[in-house]
């Protein structure tokens, strides 16, 4: 019998970034799934405070080389990796020297935010996608984590509607209390759509959009939602329940490997 197969699309994985619940859970959330019988894919963005050289991070010469245009630019998609030995895991980075070579993630020194994070998150979950494309391997769930992953059940369910590799699959979406106080322009609407993306399937997004309207699109997309967080925006819990989505509530760091997987097998039960 074939395997299941789990996509993770991370913000954060520990050691490659602080420790914080999310990173971590992105480090030992895939293991443990893995560890279970899953066949898993776990992929990261390369920001620049990453120490490639302490981490062993190389580039994957026969991913890397296409070119993905965003808002009419083009931009070089490079695909590098790291391995956790420990974990027999390798983790996939997706990088551009335009977004990514920064030595901060979502702000710079001075605490002001990246006014082109829109597009960074809309790379990185593109990237992901043509990555994923170019392996051949087709996901039967994809877990998402955090608000920079937050445009990846849109394009499943979306663009990639008619895409064979994509048939089927269903998406997660993990909200937590990683809220950043930025507001982007109305051409993040513009940016985001490709073929099979209507203007009301971003509508929700606004004349302003910002980190709330990006999880309540990243929610309204996704197959179940699950609270990765004790504490997350109050409006967007009752977002949540106008949704009508299964929901998981928040877990332990003890207990969320297992009530996670249970929650896997009744999103991949759902038709």
């Amino acid at each position: 019998m074939e395997k299941t197969k789990i996509l993770f699309v991370c913000q954060e994985i520990t050691p490659y970034l602080p420790e914080t619940e999310m990173s971590i859970i992105g480090r030992y959330l895939p293991q443990g799934i893995q560890e279970k019988g899953k066949e898993i894919r776990t992929f990261m963005p390369r920001f620049g405070i990453i120490n490639e050289r302490r981490n062993q991070l190389h580039e994957v010469i026969r991913l890397s080389g296409m070119n993905l245009i965003i808002d009419d630019t083009d931009h070089a998609l490079i695909i590098k990796v790291a391995s956790i030995q420990s974990a027999r895991m390798q983790v996939y980075f997706i990088d551009n020297d335009d977004y990514f070579q920064r030595k901060h993630t979502f702000c710079d020194a001075n605490n002001d935010y990246f006014k082109d994070n829109d597009e960074r998150g809309i790379f990185y979950v593109r990237g992901v996608i043509e990555t994923i494309r170019k392996l051949r391997w087709s996901p039967d769930l994809v877990h998402c984590h955090g608000w920079f992953s937050a445009f990846m059940p849109l394009y499943i369910k979306k663009m990639l509607a008619e895409d064979p590799l994509f048939a089927g699959t269903k998406t997660i979406f993990s909200v937590y209390d990683d809220f950043i106080p930025q507001t982007f322009t109305s051409t993040l609407k513009r940016k985001i759509k490709r073929e099979g993306i209507s203007d009301s399937d971003v509508s929700i997004l606004g004349s302003e959009p910002n980190y709330l309207k990006i999880i309540e699109l990243a929610m309204k997309f996704s197959d179940g939602v699950i609270l990765g967080s004790k504490t997350i925006p109050s409006i967007l819990e009752g977002s949540l329940k106008s949704y009508k989505k299964p929901i998981l509530p928040y877990q332990s760091l003890e207990t969320y490997i297992d009530a996670y997987a249970n929650f896997y097998q009744k999103i991949l039960a759902q038709v």
